[in-house]
């Protein structure tokens, strides 16, 4: 990446010196086009898709910016995948309290914020539009010789908010607990449309 920016800016330079002598004449250089918008559960799903089941620990990252100040938080965590469609990502302070359960399964998620006594439900078909707009976003890394990432990125443009998971003592194929994937609201905790959640609000 370093050596193409730098390719860039010296064929930028060279450019310039070669049109010095030349009358000058305006350039309009169209917009680079924008490829089609990648669902980020789909992006999420096809990392763990080499493996029948996925557990693993994980170290969280959250930065994010409220009110004009940068806010950065570190959890501990827990990641659980099932071919073909089911991951769940739990967060918590060290001490043990939840922070977030997150939850897809089969077309539908399910985020449940604990200390905000809030859960957020609904269908992907319902805030895929939503994703976008916010401008939630996908990327993972492996270490070579590895099928399975062990370090994902979410960041939610708009939001001014990332989530980076580094993952440690994964364990492959392995079977996994019947309750891993259910799911229960517990009581006291006030059930919102997930599209709420993803609202941006416009400028001005």
């Amino acid at each position: 990446m370093f050596l193409r920016r730098r390719f860039i800016l010296i064929s930028l330079l060279l450019l310039g010196l070669l049109l010095s002598g030349c009358p000058k004449k305006a350039v309009i250089i169209p917009p680079p086009e924008k490829g089609p918008y990648e669902n980020p559960m789909v992006r999420l799903l096809e990392a763990f898709s080499s493996a029948d089941s996925v557990q693993a620990r994980a170290s969280i990252r959250v930065n994010t910016v409220r009110s004009g100040q940068e806010m950065n938080f570190l959890l501990n965590g827990f990641v659980i995948y099932q071919k073909p469609d089911k991951l769940r990502i739990l967060g918590y302070l060290p001490i043990g309290t939840g922070v977030f359960d997150a939850l897809y399964l089969g077309g539908e998620i399910y985020i449940l914020s604990p200390l905000q006594k809030k859960a957020y439900t609904g269908e992907i078909s319902e805030v895929e539009e939503g994703f976008e707009k916010a401008g939630v976003k996908v990327s993972t890394e492996r270490t070579e010789g590895r099928d399975i990432p062990t370090r994902i990125r979410i960041e939610v443009e708009k939001k001014e908010t990332s989530v980076e998971l580094r993952l440690k003592d994964t364990t492959i194929n392995s079977s996994l607990p019947e309750d891993s994937f259910q799911w229960a609201v517990p009581a006291g905790v006030q059930v919102i449309p997930l599209t709420k959640l993803l609202k941006v609000k416009n400028p001005g």
